[in-house]
């Protein structure tokens, strides 16, 4: 429990570094965005298949169950983000400025905190399973949690937004992952087996997040430098995974 919100504490603290460096008129951070986004969407669908999947079906001792909660999981994302929050993607917002209008901004934004929403949720719900698992979802989740961080805080200023409400948005973020841990461990008091489910639920989410959000904002980048760093991305987790399991004495 005390490892899930720790490891959520931090990858909030990293999404609002984020907007704090870009709204600090600091440049560099936007050097790295592709980069941090192509690793960490390597890592975060190694995990997903290596990890999350095949420990839900044993956490849940129904396979069907668990397939149909990853459904879920992913649909829920696909239907707040384009249907309720209306999302545009990472770094979209800075390349048409007359496009962001008060809503669009708003729908961005929320976009973006339902992302935070699941990923504080899959955090805590795999660590509440191992803490070798919990580890391995917060790495996946810290390494694009900097970049939302700096998309949230471009897209207030490319709408015009004041400073005071830049960070006002770069603080709702974070906020929105403590919310997600916290929902878990609710959840957790209740049914300790609905806890397999939350986490083939977070696995259907962490697909559409991998797969549907980073990957195509990936493909958009030129060289072949980001499409390397990918699958370097799926080889820092095995590589993570084994030193992890060697460490736990597994």
């Amino acid at each position: 429990m005390v490892l899930g919100i720790l490891l959520s504490l931090i990858a909030a603290a990293a999404q609002m570094s984020g907007g704090l460096l870009v709204l600090s008129n600091s440049a560099w951070p936007r050097k790295w965005e592709k980069e941090l986004l192509a690793l960490g969407a390597g890592f975060l669908l190694a995990l997903v298949f290596l990890e999350l999947i095949p420990e839900s079906f044993i956490l849940t001792n129904r396979n069907e169950y668990a397939l149909l909660a990853m459904l879920a999981g992913f649909s829920a994302l696909h239907l707040f983000e384009h249907i309720l929050a209306g999302h545009m993607h990472f770094g979209e917002e800075t390349h048409h400025e007359h496009a962001l209008a008060g809503p669009s901004i708003f729908g961005a934004i929320g976009g973006l905190a339902i992302h935070a929403f699941f990923d504080g949720m899959a955090i805590c719900a795999a660590a509440q399973v191992k803490s070798r698992i919990g580890i391995l979802v917060f790495i996946a989740v810290l390494l694009h949690k900097v970049p939302e961080g700096l998309t949230v805080a471009s897209v207030m200023r490319a709408g015009k937004s004041s400073d005071s409400a830049s960070r006002l948005a770069s603080f709702a973020l974070p906020v929105a992952t403590l919310i997600g841990a916290l929902v878990v461990l609710v959840f957790v008091s209740i049914n300790t087996e609905l806890i397999g489910f939350l986490f083939a639920f977070s696995a259907g989410s962490s697909v559409y997040v991998g797969a549907c959000d980073l990957i195509p904002e990936i493909n958009r980048a030129r060289g072949r430098a980001a499409p390397i760093l990918v699958f370097l991305g799926m080889l820092l987790f095995w590589i993570g995974a084994h030193v992890l399991n060697n460490l736990a004495g597994l």
